[in-house]
C-alpha cells in the first residue's frame, strides 16, 4: 500500500498512479509523496489534463488544480503540455517535474 511506505526515494516516476486513485485521496497522495521523497527528491512524469469527473479511473484534472495541490510541498519546476504523448493521449497530458521542498 503506497500510503504505508516508509522508505525514502530520490525519484518517483509518475505514470497513471495519481489518475487512478480516488480524487478524495489526492491531498493524501501529495503529503505522502512529500514524506517519502528526500529533500530535493523529484516527481517526474505525466498527468492527465482533462476535466475531473466522477467516472474513472482514470480521473482527470487540470494544471490549475495540480498547482494548488502540490504547491507548499513541491517546487513545480515544469508543468506543461506534453509534446510527445502517444496519439490517443495527445493534447490530454501534462509533463511534470516537481522538486520536494525542505520540510
Amino acid at each position: 500500500n503506497f500510503f504505508d511506505l516508509e522508505q525514502k526515494f530520490d525519484l518517483v516516476i509518475e505514470q497513471t498512479f495519481f489518475c487512478a486513485i480516488n480524487p478524495s485521496l489526492r491531498n493524501s497522495y501529495v503529503e505522502k509523496m512529500s514524506e517519502i521523497l528526500s529533500i530535493s527528491g523529484k516527481i517526474v512524469g505525466l498527468m492527465f489534463d482533462f476535466p475531473l469527473t466522477s467516472e474513472g479511473p482514470p480521473f482527470g484534472g487540470c494544471m490549475e488544480e495540480y498547482l494548488k495541490l502540490f504547491s507548499g510541498y513541491f517546487d513545480v519546476d515544469i508543468m506543461e503540455r506534453s509534446y510527445n504523448s502517444i496519439k490517443p493521449r495527445q493534447g490530454r497530458e501534462l509533463f511534470v517535474k516537481m522538486i520536494a521542498l525542505d520540510k
